[in-house]
C-alpha cells in the first residue's frame, strides 16, 4: 500500500460498499476491500487494491488484515444488522479513527452512533449512496449518485455566477440540468426565486445526469 496517501477499508461488498470502494479507488485512493463472500470479494478484486474474504466479525481476522494501518474504515454491512453492530463495535475497541457505517433504520443507526460510529449514513432514506467524489474541482462540496444515470450535487457558486440570476444562467437548456435549491448560509431555499441573484458564498443543490453536472462544473470551472 503506497504511503503517504489515504487509505480506506471498506467492509460489505453489497451495492452501497462497493460503489464506495469503486469511487474511492477510481480517485486513486489505496482501498482494502472485504467481504464475507468470497465471490463478492473476487467480483471487485481487479478494481481495488487488496479484496479479502473475511468475516469482520472476528477481531483476530481483521488485526490479521492490518486493518489498524487504515485511515477510514467503512462498515456497509447490508441486511445483517447484529453483524454490522459486532463490526463497528470491534473497529472502535481498536481505536480505529475514523469510522463511518451504513444504517438500515433509524433505531440501527442510533446503536451504531452509541457505540461508538464517528457518521452514519442511512442510503436507502437519501435515495442513493452519498460516495466520496470530488469530481473536478473545490467547488463541489458533496455529491449524491442517485439510482439510475442520475446524480445530485452541491456547489459553490463560482465567481462567474455571482451577480446573475438562474434566469439568466439558463442551465435547464444549457446543460440539462435544475436547481432544486439555494443554501445561503444556514438558510435552505427550495424554491430559489429565477430572479434572485447569486451572492459569493451561495450553494447551489442541482440534479442531473452524471455527465451534464461535469459538463456545467467544467464550464464554469475554466471560466472563473
Amino acid at each position: 500500500m503506497g504511503k503517504g496517501k489515504k487509505q480506506y477499508a471498506v467492509i460489505g461488498m453489497g451495492r452501497f460498499g462497493s460503489s464506495i470502494a469503486k469511487s474511492l479507488s477510481q480517485m486513486g485512493f489505496d482501498v482494502l476491500a472485504i467481504d464475507a463472500s468470497q465471490q463478492r470479494t473476487q467480483e471487485i478484486s481487479n478494481i481495488v487494491t487488496h479484496a479479502v474474504s473475511a468475516d469482520s466479525t472476528d477481531e483476530e481476522a481483521l488485526k490479521a488484515l492490518g486493518i489498524r494501518n487504515f485511515n477510514v474504515v467503512v462498515v456497509a454491512i447490508g441486511q445483517d444488522i447484529q453483524a454490522s453492530i459486532l463490526t463497528t463495535l470491534i473497529l472502535k475497541e481498536m481505536n480505529m479513527p475514523m469510522i463511518i457505517a451504513k444504517a438500515q433504520n433509524e433505531l440501527h443507526g442510533k446503536v451504531l452512533s452509541k457505540i461508538g460510529a464517528d457518521k452514519v449514513i442511512f442510503p436507502e432514506r437519501d435515495m442513493g449512496t452519498r460516495v466520496a467524489h470530488n469530481l473536478t474541482s473545490p467547488n463541489i462540496l458533496d455529491y449524491i449518485e442517485l439510482s439510475g444515470d442520475y446524480s445530485i450535487f452541491e456547489m459553490l457558486v463560482p465567481a462567474r455566477m455571482v451577480g446573475r440570476n438562474l434566469i439568466e444562467l439558463n442551465l435547464r437548456q444549457k446543460y440539462g440540468c435544475n436547481v432544486i435549491a439555494v443554501r445561503r448560509g444556514s438558510k435552505m431555499n427550495i424554491s430559489p426565486d429565477p430572479h434572485g441573484r447569486l451572492w459569493e458564498g451561495d450553494v447551489l443543490v442541482i440534479v442531473g445526469e452524471r455527465d451534464d453536472l461535469v459538463r456545467l462544473e467544467l464550464a464554469f470551472d475554466k471560466h472563473g
